[in-house]
Formats: C-alpha cells, structure tokens, sequence
C-alpha cells in the first residue's frame, strides 16, 4: 500500500518535519502498525488540515496529533492493544465549543484513569477564544487544542459518544452507546455568555464520570 503522497511533494521544512513525526509514531506504535500504515495515517491527516488551514507552520503537529489518535484508535478497534480505561468521544458540529469543553473539564477531572476525544461534522479553524478564556478561569487549559473531524475508527473505539448538535451528521455505528447533550452553541458569544454552557458541561461530564465509574482525581 502507498502512502497518499511523496515527503517531496511538501516544502523543505514541512518535509523534514514529517519525517520527524513519523520516526516518532513509529517508536510510540513499534510492534503494532508498520511504517506504511504509520505514514498513510501521517499524510491523511497532514491533507485533512491543509485544506482549510490558513496558517500552515503548524500543519505537521497538528497533523501527528491527530494521527496519533487515530492510530491509538485504530489499536484498540483490531484488539492490538487496549489498556482497559473507559474512552468517550465528544462530537458537535465545528469541534470548537461545546464539545472542546467537554473533553477538556473530562481530561482535567478523570485524569490517566480515562480517555477524551473529541471531534467534528464541520470542523472549524480555531477553538472558540471565548470557551478558552471560560475554562482558563477554571484553571484549564485548551489553548493547544484543534478543531478535528471525527473518523470511522475513533468513533468505534469509543466506549461512549456524546452528540451535542450534530444531529443526523454524527456517526452512527450499531451497539455503540450514545448520548445526546442538548446545549446552547457558544459560537459567537463572549466569555460571560459561555459560562452557563460551561457550567452546564462541567455538571454533565461529573454525571457522566460516575456513570462509567471513574473516580475524579483532580478538582478545578
């Protein structure tokens, strides 16, 4: 199998920098995926932001990042390696709001004990600056996430989905527990408007941790 495109095709340092990327996945993922399969995900998810991105430096990071957790994804779907920890993948429609909240008051309460994906339908290009600020006054940090799709493999590995306004767009695979959040979209309103939706967030993912019977390890 081809990778979907050359490491000559990109810029010098777009080029080295996903060679480097690559080195690094094959050293996390060695015993389970080849390099082939390593680099295919690599260049899917380079191409996947470089169709909207308008702010290039980043690409390969982000496009690492994201091929990681497909490949961490991917993993647990073909039983190659699962580490028994509850994972629950966050869907809305720009990934730049809600469900942004949401992994973030999740990954920051649940600790190592539990994994947060998220993901979405349309995705945009940036996370709500309002919704970083809202969880900044709690103490959390997502400055450094990104709006991403959702793709067939996450969605399966995931023990739980919540849909929060994605409606029929969210993936739907038979056997898979879903959640449907109803919630106001913070896109466009300032940080005192997005404190309630924050908050609303924060109380859902507290119920929902106790529902899956994962203790909270850290408070905000």
């Amino acid at each position: 199998m081809t990778t979907t495109r050359s490491w000559s095709s990109l810029r010098p340092d777009q080029s080295l920098a996903m060679k480097t990327a690559a080195a690094r996945l094959a050293k996390d993922f060695d015993g389970i995926f080849g390099q082939q399969t390593i680099e295919r995900f690599l260049h899917a998810s380079f191409d996947q932001f470089a169709s909207n991105a308008a702010v290039t430096r980043f690409l390969p990071l982000l496009a690492e990042r994201f091929a990681k957790q497909r490949l961490q994804a991917l993993a647990r779907v073909e039983g190659l390696h699962s580490d028994g920890k509850p994972t629950v993948l966050f869907l809305c429609v720009h990934n730049a709001g809600r469900s942004q909240l949401a992994m973030g008051f999740f990954t920051h309460l649940a600790g190592d004990a539990a994994v947060a994906w998220s993901g979405g339908s349309e995705p945009g290009n940036e996370v709500n600056p309002a919704a970083i600020e809202a969880m900044r006054e709690r103490g959390i940090d997502i400055s450094r996430e990104y709006p991403k799709p959702w793709t067939d493999e996450v969605v399966r590995a995931a023990d739980v989905v919540v849909s929060m306004g994605c409606g029929d767009a969210c993936p739907i695979f038979p056997g898979k527990r879903y959640v449907e959040w109803e919630l106001d979209d913070p896109a466009g309103l300032d940080v005192a408007a997005v404190r309630p939706v924050r908050d609303e967030i924060e109380h859902r993912v507290r119920t929902l941790l106790g529902e899956l019977d994962v203790p909270v390890s850290r408070e905000v």
